[in-house]
């Protein structure tokens, strides 16, 4: 039997005049939050714990199976895993915090130069930028930390510098699109100047654009140090780091898993745990443009 369109109609147009439900904030937020919040209590909370020093060593208790004595096992040495876990993750926190901060700064203001000013200040940025981005950023960190020797800030500075480049693209491509709108049209023939418009008028709107991919970089930055410290030079020895745990049992993976598969397991986590925030927060920013394009 045919259907008319009259019958279809108002179901339609019913339909479409339906508003539209918000998107429940299910699982796949709450059990991420969750983890990153256990590794923020961890880092803080790593003194205090009820387990022995990262760096006491006690070999009767070397490759020890999970027991009350150690809640996760014990290493090669007999060091306690929690308690490096714990202290590993402030490593990774200051890393992936601090790494992308540098990006932040120093990229978001060459995009907004880049992106007001043409002539030689573009081509030279747009040139470094395209240069930094040609050349394999592991194997940058890698030879700037050997370098500069492998300390906690060097490895920070080197995975902050490796950042710059993707931060500025970024930038640059927002305030691009941002220049034409008619706030800022309206703050220029109100007679503001280039300052004025870069930080109060340009930055403010594509701040939440910098935020979500400044969480999809914590995450990178989480696996590059944990790279430089299984390459051996990352963090030196006897400060623990996750990269570290992870080449120290890959030595007896065979006969004590448990030692190389925790650290590498709490570093899957926590990467896929920013990696999920980083994208409810993206998609939550653009259904909220959308709703007011």
């Amino acid at each position: 039997m045919a259907v008319s369109e009259a019958g279809i109609q108002p179901a339609t147009v019913a339909a479409a005049a339906a508003p539209r439900r918000k998107p429940r904030t299910g699982l796949r937020v709450i059990l991420p939050a969750i983890w990153v919040a256990l590794v923020a209590v961890l880092v803080v909370a790593a003194d205090f714990l009820p387990v022995p020093s990262p760096t006491h060593m006690d070999f009767d208790a070397a490759e020890a199976r999970p027991s009350l004595a150690h809640p996760l096992g014990a290493d090669l040495d007999g060091r306690d895993i929690l308690s490096r876990l714990a202290h590993g993750a402030r490593v990774s926190v200051i890393v992936s915090v601090a790494a992308p901060l540098i990006g932040l700064v120093f990229g978001t203001f060459f995009g907004l130069i880049a992106s007001f000013y043409g002539g030689v200040p573009r081509m030279a940025i747009l040139g470094v930028l395209d240069a930094m981005l040609a050349f394999p950023s592991l194997i940058f960190a890698l030879g700037l930390t050997t370098v500069l020797g492998p300390t906690l800030l060097n490895v920070t500075l080197a995975l902050g510098i490796m950042s710059v480049p993707a931060f500025a693209r970024i930038a640059r491509a927002n305030a691009i699109v941002l220049l034409n709108r008619e706030f800022v049209l309206a703050s220029r023939t109100a007679g503001a100047g280039d300052l004025y418009v870069m930080f109060r008028e340009i930055l403010p709107n594509m701040a939440m654009s910098l935020v979500t991919y400044a969480l999809t970089v914590m995450s990178i930055m989480i696996v590059a140090e944990g790279s430089l410290s299984f390459l051996g030079v990352g963090i030196p020895p006897p400060t623990p780091s996750w990269g570290s745990m992870i080449a120290e049992g890959r030595e007896a993976l065979e006969r004590a898993p448990h030692v190389c598969l925790i650290p590498a397991f709490a570093m899957f986590l926590t990467v896929l745990s920013l990696n999920l925030l980083g994208d409810a927060l993206r998609q939550k920013t653009e259904a909220k443009e959308g709703g007011l394009s």
